[in-house]
Order: C-alpha cells, then structure tokens, then sequence
C-alpha cells in the first residue's frame, strides 16, 4: 500500500482532481458502453446480474451442445429410418409376389421368383449396412464395422473357413426332418401286419423330440371296418450336465418344447450372484453338477429339450424315456367306397397336416385314396401303400417347407456371442440325424456381427436432447422383425423348384410358411414397428428442439437486460457528464489563473 503525500494547502485541489478524474472516468465508462452496447467489459462491473448472466451463459451454452447433438442424431435417425423404411418395402413387395406366384402356374414364375428374392436379400443387407460419419447405424454398440455379412457369403457360407451358410443349413435339416429313405416318412416308421398298418414315432427321444412330424390324432369315418387307434406318447426326462464349471457371464442356449409343438430358445447367463429376481440367468453352484440342477431349475415351467453352449463349460441334455405317440389302423372288414381315415401329424413350427385317406373301388384309386382289393389282405396292402404315398407327399411339402422356414431361423437366430451359434445336426453311424450338437460353433457363418449382448436394442444408442431427457435412437440388425424378414427372403433364395405337379403343391406349402416371416402375425415384431418407434424418436427430438430454442430465447433476453446498455440513457447520461464535465474544468482553470493582483 502506498501512502500519498501530504502538503498544507493543497488538499482543496487534490480533492478537485480527484473528482474530475472521477467524472473523465464515467465519461469513458459511458463511451465504452454507447460503442459497444454493453453495460460492462467484465462481469464485475455486472453488479449483481452477473450470477444470473453467468448461469444463463452457463445454460445456453449446454443447449448448443444438446443442438449439436441433435443435428448429428437426426441425420442418423433420418438415415435409419430410411433403411427400415427400405427393409419393409422389399418385405412387403416379396410378400406380394409370393401370394402371386402361388396363384400362377409353371415353373418360370417360382424361377423368377427366385432369382428376385436373391436381389431382394441384397438390397435389405445393403440397406442394413447403412453408416453415417464413418458409423454403421445397425450394429449397436459396434459401430466400426459393417453389421452384416455379404449376400453370397449368407447364401453360399465361407469355403475357406467351412463356415457353412443358410443354403447348406436349409439343405441339413431337410435330410434330417425327412430322413434318407426313399419314399420319406418324415422320421415316422410304418409297418404292415396282417391286417393292421401301424404308424410310429421313432423311439430315440432326441430323434422324435425334434426331427420330422409327430402324430397327434387319427380317426375313422367306419370304425367297424376301419379301426384308426392313437396312442399318445410321453415326454422323455431331461437331464442338464457340465462338462466343466461355468464361468460368470457364460451364456447357454436352451431349447425348448411350446405348448403348440414348435420349438424356441431361452438363454440363460452363468452368474455367481445373479440378482434377486433377475430372469435369464442361473446361479453357479459349488459344482458342476449344482450348476446344472440350478440351470434346471430356471427353466421350471418350461420343458427343455436341448442345450447348446461354447466349450467350456460345454453344456450337454440327455433325453431318456418317454414313449413314442403311434396309431394303429386295423382293417377289421372290407370298408365301404367313400369311407376314410384321417391321421393328424404335427410339425415343429406349431401346425399340423392331417391325412385323409378315402376307400375307392378297384381300378378308380386316386391321389389320397385306396383301392379295396378282393380279400382284407389286399385292402390292407393298398392302405399302407396310399398312406407311405401320403406320408411322402406331406413330408416333400408341409414339411420340407416347415424344416427351411425352421433352419433358415435358426440361421439368422445365431449369434458370435459363445454358444449362440446356430443349431447344428449331429448325425449317427449309420449317417441319420441323431439329434443337434452341444457345441455347434465353427460350422456356421455368422451373419450378423454387431453388438448383441444389449437386452434393447433401442437403448444402444441414445440421444442427449436436453438436461433431463435421453431418446433411444438405436437400432440392430439382428432385431426379430428383420430376422424373420431375412430368413423368409433366403429361403426362397436358396431353395430350388421345379415345373413338376408337386412342386405346385410344395412351393404352395413354403409360401403359407415364408408370408409368415416376411410379414409377422398379431404378437410378433413387425418391421413396421421398428419404423414407428424410430418417427417417434424423430418427433420428441424435433419437440425437443423447439423446446431449447424456446428456452434459448427466454435466456437470451434475461442476458441482454443485464449486459445490454440502453442507448437512449446512456447518451443522456453522457451529455449530462460531458456539460458537467466541462463545466468543471472551466471554473478550475478559471481558479487556477486567479492572484491576488487579479482579486484586488
């Protein structure tokens, strides 16, 4: 601190400099302000606006950042939404050619058919490898690479890995549902003794758990003559092992029986501790073997019938006992012309095929019917040959269409997360499907290589638009909808037909299956949705928007009623000074020139 010095009789002067140095610095303050505009350079001449000018500043520079956000996320958003929009369309046209093909004839327009479904699965791949700023928008989390794999290699696997694709998994699980012999039963067994034709499920529990078509009815129309008996079979046990202990986060895929006779999958995480409540997850026990138990008893309420896993901790089921479902069809008394009997077979999409065979007289039996020969022996042989007849017929249609519709999902269903693998068959020693494998990774093409592991596939990715409030922007290619999509299109990409009769029959059996996928009933996910939830993710951002500029305005003039200066008083202001100013300066100088030669 510097301390001014002092000298008598000059104190009335020091004070008049002061004060007109006081006015000459309101004079520039008042300048400063009427050239700029505002009140102050700084935020302490503020006063006590300045916490509130800072904290509007402080807000208003948020929603730049929420706007600079926004503006990237719409463009994804606007991307994405165009991609779905260009996944629905090629669904919706295929789903449309479909119907029309089934309601033409020849065999040129299941050809062409073909070879447009193969542009079509492009087109959708394409569309689903969609980027914006060097990111792919439909892997989720993973966005530094394409989501999905090429068309070719979808179709036609990797030679290179013996990653095996779509086409070649279709083809697998045909041979597996249909079986090798010539003419098919789709995995059934028929007989004929005497006069009783018997039908069977086959008596392996992994074999009649999932291949081929199971019996769930038969009756006649003459139980006199014709006696069609079921018997219901039972569900063999099941029995989880490890063949080592799990791990916290391994995942294993369950299989499991619907109450309609399809197929689905449940995964279950390994967890040390898992949550109190928590779903898909199994606490791992002090052993391998409690491990299992503890995955059993996850599943109460479900009836598994396969596992599937990485290895380790390779996770097996063994299904034992049970009884195979049969009927037996006893030719008790020659039957009457027009007299019938029906056999209901289930598939393992959760429909069914019901087989009506109908008494004809000699020399006029048809497709679906049987001659009545001259002795019950005779009937009996012309029965059991009209059903083998049948049974093929079913098995080269309903249920060739069934197992690709099933395959194709299981295909797209596969994941590169351990264990989720698509399903694969294992076959015996005599070269029949025995079941599907405990560890089927390695075999198959992985289609899809984003992210995966995210229970929502929305909240992959979220958009920042204001203080409080998030919106999900995300999207996945792997999403039900577009998985369904996908496979219906590859089937009709992979499977060939012909010009035959049958084949009228067959593609007709694939169309009621693949229209289906490609457009999903009441309940399941629909392309459509993915594209609605997306143009309300759209509007609460444009809501949103609108919002922060409001607010931005609102800021804006809460800060320019405290820096702005207002022009008309400062100039008042400034006259006012500058006359007193000069007003001051006259009489000091005037002083200042006054003696006492001058005063007397």
């Amino acid at each position: 601190m510097t301390i001014a010095p002092y000298a008598a009789g000059t104190a009335a002067s020091d004070l008049n400099t002061r004060r007109l140095l006081g006015l000459k610095g309101q004079l520039d303050g008042l300048s400063t302000q009427l050239a700029t505009g505002r009140v102050s350079e700084t935020y302490g001449g503020l006063g006590a606006g300045r916490a509130t000018s800072l904290s509007a500043r402080a807000q208003i520079s948020a929603l730049d950042g929420y706007d600079a956000a926004i503006e990237a996320g719409t463009t994804r958003l606007k991307l994405a939404s165009a991609s779905i929009q260009q996944a629905a369309s090629l669904a919706s046209q295929t789903w449309s050619e479909i119907g029309n093909t089934v309601a033409s004839s020849g065999a040129s327009a299941r050809a062409s058919l073909q070879n447009i479904a193969t542009g079509r699965l492009g087109g959708m791949l394409d569309a689903l490898n969609q980027s914006a700023a060097d990111q792919y928008i439909f892997g989720g989390r993973e966005t530094d690479r394409p989501p999905v794999e090429t068309v070719t290699r979808i179709l036609n696997g990797d030679p290179a890995t013996g990653s095996d694709g779509v086409g070649a998994v279709i083809a697998e699980r045909g041979r597996a549902d249909l079986g090798t012999a010539s003419p098919a039963t789709g995995r059934l067994a028929l007989s004929r003794a005497a006069n009783v034709v018997t039908l069977s499920e086959s008596a392996d529990p992994s074999v009649r758990t999932n291949f081929g078509f199971t019996i769930t009815g038969a009756a006649s129309s003459n139980p006199a003559a014709l006696t069609a008996l079921p018997v219901p079979g039972t569900a063999p046990a099941f029995a989880a092992a490890f063949a080592s202990q799990p791990r916290d986060g391994d995942l294993v895929r369950v299989t499991v029986q619907n109450p309609d006779g399809s197929q689905g999958f449940v995964d279950l995480m390994a967890r040390t501790a898992p949550a109190a409540g928590a779903t898909g997850t199994f606490r791992i026990g002090a052993s391998a073997a409690e491990s299992a138990d503890n995955l059993e008893a996850a599943l109460a309420g479900r009836v598994p019938v396969g596992v599937q896993s990485a290895t380790p901790p390779g996770a097996s089921a063994a299904l034992t006992g049970g009884t195979p479902a049969s009927v037996a069809v006893t030719v008790a008394d020659q039957p009457r012309v027009g007299d019938t009997v029906r056999i209901t077979l289930g598939l393992r999409d959760g429909t069914s095929r019901t087989l009506t065979l109908t008494a004809a007289a000699p020399g006029t039996a048809a497709t679906g019917s049987f001659a009545l020969g001259t002795t019950v022996a005779e009937t009996t042989a012309n029965l059991s040959a009209a059903l083998s007849g049948a049974l093929d017929t079913a098995a080269q249609t309903d249920l060739a269409a069934s197992s690709a519709a099933r395959a194709a999902s299981d295909f797209f269903a596969g994941s590169g997360s351990p264990g989720l693998s698509p399903r694969r068959v294992v076959l015996d020693a005599t070269g029949q499907a025995a079941g599907y494998a405990a560890d089927p990774s390695g075999r198959t093409l992985i289609w899809y290589k984003g992210d995966d592991t995210a229970p929502d596939a929305r909240r992959t990715a979220t958009l920042q638009v204001s203080s409080g409030e998030a919106v999900a922007v995300g999207v996945q290619a792997n999403e039900p909808a577009l998985r369904d999509a996908l496979a219906g299109i590859a089937v009709l990409a992979s499977v060939t037909f012909t010009s035959s009769d049958r084949d009228n029959a067959r593609f007709g059996a694939f169309a009621d299956r693949l229209k289906t996928l490609v457009k999903p009933p009441e309940g399941r996910q629909s392309i459509e949705e993915i594209s609605t939830e997306l143009s309300l993710a759209a509007s609460r951002i444009e809501s949103q928007k609108s919002h922060n500029g409001a607010t931005r305005e609102v800021l804006q003039d809460a800060i320019g009623e405290i820096e702005d200066a207002n022009v008309e008083e400062v100039a008042a202001k400034l006259l006012t000074l500058q006359t007193q100013l000069q007003a001051s300066y006259q009489t000091t100088s005037m002083l200042s020139k006054m003696s006492l030669v001058n005063y007397l």
